[in-house]
């Protein structure tokens, strides 16, 4: 085998085409409302992590749980990237009529692209928070939130961090 680039043979490369059932598919008994996405620095330096926090609460009338996802976009790349990659998620138990914040960290290699080895870059990205994949139509109604953050400093080799 020669050719080793994923575009067009995993779901991450296929373009606009949406996959038949994209991670996070299913239904709940209830319903979750995604608020108050915030990415703290918003600018960051080329090897820092970023601190991600958003309120996830339970409108429905039956106590569920919610797998929160986070997903990371680059806007611009030197190299092929994934339309966006899952960074973290977690599994919530919510009670009915309750809210819960949620803390999590965007580590600087989840940031890195390969090439020729793990190099972080900087640029704009923009990073999902929700209850499924960004641009995801499912029956069971489930918003994502979106916010943007920025990288400075030179691109460097990740092990240079």
């Amino acid at each position: 085998m020669e050719n080793y680039t994923m575009e067009g043979r995993t779901y991450r490369y296929y373009g606009q085409e949406a996959p038949l059932y994209p991670f996070g598919y299913g239904l709940s008994y209830t319903t979750f409302r995604y608020r108050d996405l915030v990415l703290s620095p918003p600018v960051l330096p080329i090897c820092a992590n970023l601190s991600v926090s958003v309120v996830l609460e339970n409108t429905g009338l039956r106590d569920s749980e919610e797998v929160v996802q986070l997903y990371l976009r680059w806007e611009q790349s030197s190299v092929p990237v994934p339309r966006w990659q899952l960074v973290a998620f977690r599994r919530v138990a919510v009670l009915a009529g309750q809210e819960t914040k949620l803390s999590f960290q965007v580590l600087a290699e989840q940031r890195a692209v390969w090439v020729q080895d793990w190099r972080l870059e900087p640029g704009t990205f923009t990073l999902f928070a929700g209850g499924q994949q960004p641009g995801q139509k499912t029956r069971a109604p489930s918003e994502v939130l979106s916010a943007r953050f920025s990288v400075t400093g030179p691109a460097r080799p990740l092990r240079g961090c």
